[in-house]
């Protein structure tokens, strides 16, 4: 199951990970966060041990959502080493979100 990220955990759980990780940054009222949200959670269980994958609700994190900048949702964003790799915005095929995932792992 995907993480729950939020302000208080962001920096021990993204920028200090030692796995790739991928943030998936939505809100409960947003409908393509919601077609986005289940590929995301089997993403959770496919690369579990190989990286980490958490959401964080962007209307109860209001300080992590506003330090990346995201004003559209969703917004999946890849962080390597605690720095951003690689972002998607708005809902696509898992595959995209996958091969995303699978070239910050090589």
């Amino acid at each position: 199951m995907a993480l729950v990220i939020t302000d208080a955990n962001f920096e021990e759980v993204v920028m200090k990970s030692d796995k790739p990780v991928l943030v998936d940054f939505w809100a409960e009222w947003c409908g393509p966060c919601r077609m986005v949200g289940p590929v995301v959670e089997e993403l959770a269980s496919e690369y579990e041990g190989k990286a980490v994958i958490g959401k964080v609700d962007v209307d109860n994190n209001p300080e992590v959502s506003m330090k990346f900048g995201i004003r559209n949702i969703p917004a999946l964003l890849f962080f390597k080493n605690g720095e951003i790799v690689d972002k998607q915005i708005g809902a696509v095929p898992k595959s995209v979100l996958a091969g995303k995932l699978e070239a910050q792992l090589g």
